[in-house]
């Protein structure tokens, strides 16, 4: 894959605005950090990061994340010279944001999911990458951009939260050689680590721990998943993002091949998350018109909880 069209597609531009996919994580947020520091460092330009839903707390430590803004507060009549989209599977998950990135001059995409279908005008894509952060990377290091601390965090940040801390199947030889080389920029790895897994808000922890205790088991065990209402967020003062791990809690489960979590987002629609240790759920998320990887998905559902949970369960079934 060349890179040298990301060097020339951002010294032509004059207005740059970078983009998260909807509830964003620590790879989208990670990668976007280090870009906007990047493009900061590597060309002297400023560029706009756009954010969809609320910054998880404990991703507050990354570079600039005070500059970023609300996807619903943006201008929408404004037309960007460069409109760049980090770890967006698909165009919809931008949400408020779509608009102003299909009306952007030139269109970039930088992703790691295999389901990508090449939606920018200039694409950085590669389906075997652990995250997108580490296809920034990539292309830093080849065309020899110079990345400084701050930008090495990020990274690392990006890396270290899409392979769960190393331990999923994305993790290979090469993710683990590019993360030393992070460190070495002045990544701090036991600085990040505490950030991202032992700095967890308290509704957060009570939250998680109901759900565990209210999990269901079908299919003799093989299938574990959670519903989770508006009301149960309400209990706990929690917020969305809090719901985040638990899908991989369920799978933790040594008789569980699928784990699912169903989040209300109101009385039509239902946000889900898939994991597996076995099957490819990018595939059920796909009846769904979702995507992702093929250990771990995600899709939206228009319909009511209860409904969107038969329908998943059904689905799952004919995966087993």
């Amino acid at each position: 894959m060349g890179y040298e069209s990301f060097k020339d597609t951002i010294q032509k531009a004059g207005s740059i605005i970078i983009f998260s996919h909807v509830n964003p994580d620590g790879d989208t947020l990670g990668t976007m950090s280090a870009l906007h520091q990047a493009i900061k460092t590597n060309f002297n330009k400023d560029s706009i990061m756009v954010v969809s839903g609320i910054i998880p707390e404990i991703y507050h430590f990354l570079p600039s994340i005070n500059e970023m803004v609300s996807s619903k507060d943006l201008d929408k009549n404004v037309v960007y010279d460069l409109a760049i989209a980090v770890d967006i599977a698909a165009k919809d998950r931008m949400v408020d944001g779509l608009s102003v990135y299909e009306k952007a001059k030139v269109k970039m995409n930088i992703d790691h999911h295999k389901t990508n279908n090449d939606y920018g005008d200039v694409n950085f894509v590669k389906g075997d990458a652990s995250s997108a952060g580490e296809v920034l990377f990539d292309v830093l290091e080849d065309l020899n951009l110079k990345i400084d601390s701050e930008t090495a965090k990020a990274l690392y940040t990006a890396i270290l939260t899409d392979t769960g801390g190393f331990r999923f199947e994305n993790t290979k030889a090469t993710t683990l050689k590019k993360a030393s080389k992070m460190i070495e920029y002045g990544a701090n790895p036991a600085e990040i680590s505490r950030y991202c897994y032992e700095s967890k808000p308290k509704p957060m922890v009570l939250l998680q721990a109901n759900c565990l205790l209210n999990a269901k088991f079908i299919e003799d065990n093989k299938v574990a998943y959670v519903c989770i209402t508006n009301k149960d967020l309400e209990k706990f003062n929690a917020q969305n993002d809090h719901t985040e791990g638990i899908v991989e809690a369920l799978r933790r489960i040594n008789t569980t091949e699928i784990s699912f979590v169903l989040k209300e987002v109101d009385e039509n629609t239902t946000k889900a998350s898939l994991r597996s240790k076995t099957v490819d759920v990018s595939e059920i998320a796909s009846a769904f018109n979702g995507g992702g990887h093929t250990f771990a998905a995600g899709c939206t559902i228009h319909k009511p909880l209860n409904i969107a949970c038969d329908k998943m369960i059904e689905e799952i079934k004919k995966h087993l």
